[in-house]
């Protein structure tokens, strides 16, 4: 994924004119772009503090600066920064297809979609951290904050391997338990987990998390091309299984499918969380400016 193919300059510029948004969770110290949601708050000056590495220099009072030759970052009343944590599974099952259509490339397509969601945070000052999971640990960038940390967010994105397994319920646990603030926290996986996910979604609401499951699947899991007796490897353990797959095999598939979706779905909503399944040709654009505006979770 280099990092010049992760966005063009059309996109780059519709990610900066949205913002995350969350209705659920407690805004933090910290002043970002957003405005609150209290009554009683106005737009008027608040005070000054320090400019740190990665503020909007928008926000910078250039008259303070040319008298005291020192930058000082401008607070108004009514705005409020937001944290936001995107989970990002790495697991072996995420890099399929193996073709040449890198476009249906669940875990191509999963980076992206961390990114631009990455980068519209970034944009709007929020407190930003992403976090690749596997079995082997997590690899994390951020806390930060700030458009100048686009660059470096890209490069971490591009660094990522998907290998191993990612088992979600004790990697979300750790999670809910060791992140020192919660906030808005999306969740990037092809949800084939072994142990399964409620656990660790319950950890997360539990601690206070607003959390968005966006499931992943490619074209070919969805209704797979296959037929004949296959031998068929598994991509996280290695296991082979012999199969037959004819019409019935495949309407059985295709049942199970719709039933483990749904499945997931409604855990999700009885929980209070969001739930989306992206089919990976879809454009992951469309899925921040459409379908998240669509939950109210982008203004």
């Amino acid at each position: 994924m280099a990092d010049d193919k992760v966005f063009d300059e059309k996109t780059r510029r519709k990610l900066e004119q949205v913002m995350l948004w969350s209705s659920r969770v407690r805004a933090g110290a910290m002043k970002g772009e957003r405005r609150s949601t209290k009554r009683g708050t106005s737009i008027e000056f608040a005070d000054y503090r320090n400019y740190t590495r990665g503020d909007d220099l928008r926000r910078l009072d250039w008259n303070v600066f040319a008298r005291l030759q020192r930058p000082y970052i401008k607070l108004l009343e009514d705005e409020e920064d937001l944290a936001v944590h995107i989970i990002l599974d790495t697991s072996a099952s995420m890099d399929w297809p193996k073709d040449e259509s890198a476009e249906h490339n669940k875990f191509t397509f999963a980076r992206r979609l961390a990114a631009g969601l990455a980068y519209t945070s970034l944009t709007s000052n929020d407190r930003m951290m992403v976090t690749a999971v596997s079995d082997s640990g997590a690899d994390s960038f951020g806390p930060a904050r700030g458009q100048v940390q686009g660059i470096p967010m890209l490069k971490f994105m591009s660094g990522l391997k998907a290998q191993g397994v990612t088992d979600l319920n004790p990697v979300l646990i750790n999670y809910a338990l060791r992140a020192r603030r919660p906030g808005l926290c999306f969740i990037i996986s092809d949800m084939f987990s072994p142990s399964g996910y409620l656990d660790g979604i319950n950890a997360l609401m539990g601690r206070g998390y607003e959390v968005v499951m966006i499931h992943v699947l490619a074209p070919e899991e969805l209704e797979p091309p296959m037929a004949g007796d296959l031998r068929l490897i598994d991509a996280e353990t290695g296991q082979p299984q012999e199969v037959t797959i004819d019409a019935s095999m495949r309407e059985m598939y295709m049942r199970r499918l719709e039933a483990w979706r749904e499945e997931i779905r409604a855990d999700c909503r009885k929980r209070g969380a969001h739930y989306l399944m992206v089919d990976t040709s879809v454009t992951w654009e469309k899925l921040i400016l459409q379908d998240m505006r669509r939950l109210g979770l982008l203004k």
